[in-house]
Order: structure tokens, then C-alpha cells, then sequence
């Protein structure tokens, strides 16, 4: 593969997307991560792995990218001792808190690299703990040190006072810290502090058997579970050499578009509910409220949890089910063409739409900004448009994209995809091939290496799976899932620069990103 001129030596990973595999060394490292920047590709995710045990060996630390070829995965193994890699964050700012998670986790770190503050270490883990290292995996996390202040950026300057919220809010609102620094109601300066939902995910994973643990990526972020189980199983079969059948695939993408309608007609609702128009948020709930209970009558759960397996799915759609499910789409669609117009020509909701939260196109791309909140800034990036694949290589979709990146646009946005999944759904449904549904996984006797790659509702969700099944074992020895929150998260800091505190829960809710997903 060729990069701007520079030429690796890759190895292409069996999966329906163009993903492919390299290990590079400390002075390729920065080569390509420039060479991926100037050419607008994009960083995916970053993690770190211990290989100890491994055919391999040792401390890596890996990245993956989006480039006109497709993913590209790379490994860079580090030097027992120093444990260090170039840092990132000069060709990807968004690589800061992907960094300073993987040092919290594996205890590598980035060299030069400005911000070491822990990301997910809040003080309460034992001392020198790091969960994801094989010699420590055994420490009972039990004693604890005592809790550290955390280096807020502070603001100086007549008038300036902060505003501390969180990390505890009210209702069933996840728990997240933000640090407003203010003049007056107009914010200066947001502060976050995540990592309160650390949950020990990905050190779980190495201890469920294989084919089990999509069930796990299905609960990282419950309004994800499609998205995730797809790209977990992606992940699987891609290192099992396992090509599911064609009505699993246009199956799978009918629960993905089913996710995406749910969550698009739920955050619809909520962001009118935030520029106080009640009705609005009445009027989406009662439509998400029927999505999801003809989701629980056709498929068998609301959220459609552990439908996408390894192999396939466990669910199908007969005649009756196929055209009970676009009959609802037919309904749906009028009603959010009805709501469209009310929310278009409602005076007040535009006032609190328009201009409030903008993030430029130039400062979308110099940030990383992705997925639907990325799209509303003029970033044309969609998975589904962008790579042939089944079944999406066969339905045409039409990008939904704007450039004013405030709320308003990415409610219109949110409205285009919405109209654009219910169109998806109806073709899945008339066109849906038959076949098998499942085929058997045979997971190889090796160590192995696989990936998943989905655009989810929110964005791309990323899975690094690595296996080792010699010697009999089926056994996990990483996996990465990597949510668009971490992108997306540090550019909601400059989205509410210049506007005042009472907007800051419409902003927040126009991006409505996950904790959960983030705080593995």
C-alpha cells in the first residue's frame, strides 16, 4: 500500500470491507500518521496492547486509520523498558484522550506529548494497577489511593468564574464532569472530565470464550447494540475466514437502519424538548415508543439485543413480518415529514437552533469531528456511501450532509437520515434475498487477528479483535471497540464557545454522545 508516496508492507484481513494489517517501526510510526493527515485521512482509533504471552511479544501500541484504501490497521511493538511511541497528537489532536487512556490501561505513553493527565484513572485504583498489563492482571483492586485533584485549565481575567457540573445529574443522565469557565452566561472555556462509567469491558473480553462475547459488544452502549455486535462478529469471522451468507447481511442492515431510525426519532424529540417545545418531544416519543415495540413483536427485543451472532443473526423476517415492518415505515415517514415542517417553521425552536453550538467545516476536519455531528460540519464521511459492501453496494444511499454545523443543521440532518433509513428499509425488506441466515464459525488453531468496521448511527464503530486459539484454547487476548464519542467528545469543548450556559444542554443533546461507549 501506498500512502503519499511512502510504501507499506501490508497484509489484507478476509472481511467484507478493505481492511488491512500492518507492523511498522518507531520512525515509520509519525511517517505514516503524516502521511495519512495531509492526504484527509482520518485516525480511527488508538489503543495499546500486552502481547506477552503471545506469539509476537511485548507492548504494542496500535492505530487505525481511514484511507482511500480502506482501514488500515498498524501495530507498533515497544521496547520492553521504555515503553514509549511518537505522539500524535500534532497530526491528530483527537489522539490526546486515546493516548492517555492507553497509558491508564497498559502504562504506555507518548513521547513529547503535552497532556499526561490519567483519562480514566480517577484515583481510585490501586497504586501502579494497570488492568489491561498480563503481570498485573491478577492485583486485587482493592486498595486504593487516595483521590488526587485533577489539573483543570483555568481561566484568568476580570469577571471569570467557573461553573462546576457533574459528574453526578439529575434524572438517568450518565455521569460526566464539565468545567465551565464563564464572563457573565457566556462561556469562555468547557473543561471535560470523563471515565466515571470505566467498567473493565475490555479486560472482561479476555475472559469470555469467542463466540460469546458479542453479547458483551452488544451492552457497550445500548443504543449501539447493532452497530457493535456487527462489528464485533465482522471481526470474528473476518479472522475465521468465515463469509456469512447474503441474507444475513441485508438481515444485518435492516437492524441497522432499525437502530439508526429509533435513535434519530428519540434525539428529535429531546432536542425539541430542550428549546422547551414539549410537543415536539411528545410526538417523537409516541413514534420511537411504536418503533420499538414492532421491533419487540418482529425481531424479538425492543433494542434488537443479541439478534447479530457470530455467523449471522438469529432472527427472520417472513412475508407478513417484511410488510408489517413497511407499513410502519410508510406511517412513520408521513408523520416525520409533518413534524419536519413544524419543527422548519416553528420561530422559536429556529431561534434556538440557528447559529447555537457551530463548529466550521475547517474546524471539523482539523479536529476529527465524525460520524452525523462530522456530516452537519461539511465532513462527507459515511460508511455506507463510501465503501461497497453488502448489501449497502446495492441500495444507493444518498449521504446527508450540511455545512453550517450548529444545531439546526445537525437536526436536518438527523430528519435526512431518518427519511433515508425508512427508504433503506422498505428496499432491504422487498429485496431480501434468500438463503441461510447463520453458518457455522470455525475459529482457527492460531493466533489471529480481525477486524469490524460499521457506520453506526452515531459513526464508525471500530473492532480490533486478536485470538489465540493454540493448544486447544479459544481465547481473547484483546479486543478493542472503539466508539466516534472519543472523536467526537473534545470538539463539543469548542461548540459552546461564545454562547451562554442555558444552551449548553440543546448543544450537548445535538451530539448526544455516549458515555458508556467511551468509558470502557
Amino acid at each position: 500500500m501506498k500512502i503519499s508516496g511512502f510504501s507499506l508492507d501490508c497484509e489484507r484481513l478476509p472481511a467484507p470491507l478493505p481492511i488491512w494489517r500492518a507492523t511498522v517501526r518507531s520512525e515509520t510510526w509519525q511517517v505514516v500518521a503524516r502521511a495519512v493527515s495531509e492526504t484527509g485521512g482520518r485516525l480511527l482509533a488508538l489503543w495499546a496492547s500486552d502481547r506477552t504471552h503471545g506469539a509476537s511479544g511485548g507492548l504494542v501500541i496500535s492505530a487505525a486509520y481511514a484511507v482511500p484504501e480502506g482501514l488500515l490497521w498498524l501495530d507498533l511493538p515497544l521496547a520492553e523498558r521504555a515503553a514509549t511511541y511518537p505522539d500524535l497528537v500534532p497530526f491528530f489532536p483527537c489522539a490526546g484522550r486515546m493516548q492517555r487512556a492507553a497509558a491508564d490501561l497498559v502504562g504506555v505513553t507518548a513521547e513529547g506529548a503535552t497532556d499526561r493527565r490519567p483519562w480514566l484513572n480517577h484515583g481510585a485504583w490501586p497504586e501502579d494497577y494497570l488492568p489491561l498489563r498480563w503481570e498485573g492482571a491478577q492485583k486485587a483492586a482493592v486498595t486504593t489511593r487516595s483521590v488526587t485533584d485533577y489539573a483543570f485549565v483555568r481561566v484568568e481575567g476580570d469577571g471569570v468564574h467557573e461553573i462546576p457540573v457533574g459528574p453526578v445529574h439529575a434524572g438517568i443522565i450518565e455521569p460526566g464532569h464539565f468545567r465551565f469557565s464563564v464572563v457573565g452566561e457566556k462561556v469562555q472555556r468547557l473543561e471535560q472530565r470523563l471515565g466515571y462509567k470505566h467498567k473493565g469491558i475490555e479486560k472482561r473480553f479476555t475472559e469470555l470464550p469467542a463466540l460469546q462475547a458479542h453479547r458483551l459488544a452488544g451492552r457497550i452502549s445500548g443504543d449501539s447494540t447493532v452497530a457493535y455486535s456487527w462489528a464485533y462478529c465482522m471481526a470474528l469471522e473476518s479472522l475465521a475466514g468465515c463469509e456469512i451468507s447474503e441474507r444475513a447481511s441485508w438481515l444485518r442492515a435492516l437492524l441497522l437502519e432499525r437502530e439508526r431510525v429509533a435513535n434519530h426519532l428519540g434525539d428529535l424529540g429531546a432536542l425539541g424538548n430542550d428549546a422547551a417545545f414539549a410537543f415536539g418531544l411528545a410526538q417523537f416519543s409516541r413514534l420511537r415508543e411504536d418503533w420499538l415495540r414492532l421491533s419487540k413483536d418482529a425481531l424479538g427485543h425492543r433494542l434488537m439485543m443479541d439478534i447479530v451472532v457470530p455467523g449471522g443473526v438469529t432472527a427472520d423476517v417472513n412475508q407478513a413480518t417484511a410488510a408489517s415492518l413497511a407499513a410502519q415505515c410508510d406511517w412513520i415517514e408521513h408523520e416525520v415529514q409533518e413534524l419536519h415542517q413544524i419543527y422548519d417553521e416553528h420561530p422559536g425552536l429556529q431561534d434556538r437552533f440557528l447559529t447555537t453550538g457551530r463548529v466550521s467545516p475547517e474546524l471539523a476536519a482539523r479536529l476529527g469531528l465524525t460520524g452525523l455531528a462530522g456530516r452537519a460540519s461539511g465532513q462527507a464521511a459515511d460508511l455506507r456511501c463510501d465503501r461497497l459492501w453488502i448489501p449497502y453496494d446495492q441500495l444507493e444511499v444518498q449521504i446527508a450532509t450540511h455545512r453550517n454545523g450548529d444545531v439546526a443543521a445537525r437536526v436536518s440532518v438527523r430528519f435526512d437520515e431518518l427519511l433515508e433509513s425508512l427508504r433503506l428499509i422498505r428496499l432491504l425488506l422487498s429485496r431480501l434475498p434468500e438463503g441461510p441466515t447463520r453458518r457455522e464459525l470455525s475459529l482457527p488453531n492460531k493466533v489471529a487477528f480481525g477486524a469490524g468496521w460499521v457506520e453506526g448511527w452515531r459513526g464508525e464503530i471500530v473492532v480490533a479483535l486478536e485470538y489465540d486459539g493454540g493448544q486447544g484454547t479459544n481465547f481473547i487476548r484483546r479486543c478493542h471497540c472503539h466508539d466516534p464519542s472519543w472523536q467526537n467528545w473534545p470538539v463539543l469543548e469548542h461548540a459552546v464557545m461564545g454562547d451562554i450556559v442555558p444552551d449548553f444542554p440543546l448543544i450537548n443533546k445535538s451530539f448526544n454522545l455516549s458515555y458508556s461507549g467511551h468509558d470502557l
